[in-house]
């Protein structure tokens, strides 16, 4: 689970184009939305299409998708559990 929690970090910032953070700037258990990392909605678009093409991963539902985004750490459980 480490090994793709440090993997996710580095696409997040790829993908989302956070230049200004390494991952270690990320915290695991940190929320990514609002208060934490500060991601919106149109981030929240992106994250989804990561998933699906590096990872096979479909989120449909909008509620299911703010519990699976909360942080590093649920995205990765997530990825886990639905391999």
């Amino acid at each position: 689970m480490e090994n793709l929690i440090a993997k996710l970090k580095v696409q997040i910032i790829e993908e989302l184009s956070l230049e200004d953070l390494t991952p270690e700037d990320i915290q695991d258990d940190e929320p990514l939305f609002g208060e934490g990392l500060g991601l919106d909605s149109i981030d929240a678009l992106s994250l989804v299409v990561v998933l699906d093409r590096e990872y096979g991963i479909q989120i449909d539902d909008p509620e299911q998708g703010k519990d699976i985004l909360y942080s590093i750490k649920t995205i990765a459980q997530y990825i886990t559990d639905n391999k």
